[in-house]
């Protein structure tokens, strides 16, 4: 009776074992399917390009701006209140920078089942009712966000072109106050962009991101 109990008991473990690593396989396939397990890039490292929907209805690539020097990837969304707060300051960034060759490229990286806010037609809504001065991209598929590494809305990838190259330069926050633009005594993305415009190494070239959570699909 004892060793039955014992045959019983190591079955019972062996039949755990077995569920959870087909679990554990079934988790990482998923993941690497949805492109959910890569860590996202480091400064340095080469950003890949992309082919995503404006909300003009248009494709856009980074290998469209030809006479760019590089970009301000933004991942950024609607419904986010400090996605919101930084709307202003985004246009702002685009309207200086893009004459001196840094665009804004802004992606929404949210699933609109999860966040009904962030669908196409209410990405059109919003790039038309703030007068958006530059692209504004679904990340249709969630494709992109997680190659990029971003995890919160609005999340800044600063690149800069070269040889034939997109390397990221800085990641991270916009500037240090969401709340109030009047209180900000930390410029990141603004010092990133002028030290790569005259050829001067980044001070602070990583950030921490302050934002809501992209929303995955379940």
């Amino acid at each position: 009776m004892k060793n039955l109990k014992i045959l019983l008991i190591v079955f019972i473990v062996g039949m755990g074992l077995m569920s959870f690593n087909n679990i554990s396989k079934e988790g990482r396939y998923f993941q690497k399917e949805k492109g959910l397990n890569l860590k996202g890039y480091e400064v340095g490292d080469e950003a890949t390009d992309f082919k995503l929907k404006n909300v003009d209805g248009k494709m856009v690539s980074l290998s469209d701006f030809k006479s760019a020097k590089g970009f301000i990837v933004i991942f950024t969304c609607n419904h986010c209140p400090y996605a919101k707060k930084y709307e202003d300051r985004i246009i702002e960034l685009d309207k200086k920078y893009k004459s001196l060759g840094y665009p804004v490229v802004a992606i929404n990286p949210n699933d609109p089942n999860v966040q009904p806010e962030d669908g196409y037609q209410q990405m059109i809504e919003r790039a038309k009712e703030k007068k958006f001065t530059f692209p504004y991209l679904v990340d249709e598929g969630q494709k992109i966000f997680p190659q990029y590494g971003a995890t919160k809305t609005p999340h800044v990838f600063i690149i800069q072109k070269e040889n034939e190259k997109n390397i990221v330069k800085y990641i991270g926050a916009i500037d240090n106050n969401y709340d109030n633009p009047n209180d900000v005594s930390e410029y990141y993305a603004q010092d990133a962009l002028n030290a790569l415009i005259k050829g001067e190494p980044i001070k602070t070239t990583k950030t921490v991101a302050i934002g809501c959570t992209v929303k995955v699909k379940k």
